[in-house]
């Protein structure tokens, strides 16, 4: 699941009476400002944006398997080994150490993609392959595409890629909150019930599921606006202030050697070394 292109908009000059504008941006957008206001900052607010580094390696393995599952339904007959065609198809050549090592893992995503296909069987085609979605509450807009949303047995499912070499466990699809926010926005868009949340593990062909209630997604619904409060207030302080606001701290620590913004962070820089393009793929 991804977040759709953001930029930051002009503020609307507000007069009495008149009630808050809407705050909007992707679940991405949410969680960046909760795991790093300085990463915010620089993704977000800085004009011009600062550039972030080159693609990593394992952000071009996984945009090709999403990819290549998104073509694999136009297709007109639609085999699983048809799937490793497409990755082929897909392959992004960037951030790997070598060609031998972009070749070994094309291989492997070749044939993960290929028994994970075979393991899903015949399916009726998605009612939506990366579809945009969205949602208001009160002030709070949240929009984002959706890897696929399925119709089984007229119940509406998030299906969720994932391709990193941690597996998907179902805690971490009760916990997240992207997926709780696109079970909400798929409900307020088709006027139907959506409970049932998956993390789609490719290399590994598992599958972590959550069977949300209404409650448990309007808690997740609830956090979102609070992160959103939050990050209106910095916003707002940094619209007077730029640069000199205080409300924007790095919060350091071994992820800071995979930021993509690092070159403009002395904070991280000093926090952790910078990791390989590859480092992901390692063993």
């Amino acid at each position: 699941m991804t977040g759709t292109g953001e930029q930051a908009q002009p503020q609307q000059a507000a007069f009495p009476g008149m009630p808050e504008p809407l705050w909007g941006g992707s679940p991405s957008k949410l969680l960046t400002f909760l795991d790093c206001p300085r990463r915010y900052r620089l993704a977000y607010l800085d004009r011009p944006r600062p550039p972030a580094r080159t693609q990593r390696a394992h952000t071009s393995l996984g945009n090709a398997v999403h990819n290549a599952l998104r073509d694999w339904w136009d297709q007109p007959e639609r085999t699983p080994q048809l799937g490793a065609r497409l990755v082929q198809k897909a392959w992004i050549d960037v951030g790997f150490r070598d060609a031998a090592q972009s070749a070994r893992w094309r291989a492997r995503m070749q044939d993960a993609v290929v028994a994970y296909l075979e393991r899903s069987g015949p399916q009726q085609r998605p009612v939506g392959i990366e579809r945009t979605v969205s949602f208001v509450s009160d002030d709070l807009r949240v929009q984002g595409r959706i890897d696929r949303l399925d119709d089984r047995d007229g119940e509406l499912v998030v299906v969720d890629y994932k391709t990193s070499r941690q597996v998907s466990t179902d805690d971490d699809a009760r916990t997240s909150l992207p997926l709780a926010l696109y079970a909400a926005a798929v409900w307020k868009m088709f006027r139907r019930p959506v409970r049932r949340v998956e993390l789609h593990h490719v290399p590994s062909g598992t599958v972590a599921a959550h069977e949300h209630t209404g409650e448990s997604i309007g808690r997740h619904v609830e956090r979102a606006r609070s992160i959103m409060r939050d990050a209106r207030r910095a916003d707002a302080d940094f619209a007077r202030r730029g640069a000199e606001s205080s409300m924007f701290p790095a919060v350091t620590g071994p992820l800071c050697g995979w930021c993509d913004l690092r070159a403009h962070c002395p904070e991280g820089q000093a926090a952790a070394p910078e990791k390989a393009d590859w480092a992901a793929l390692e063993d």
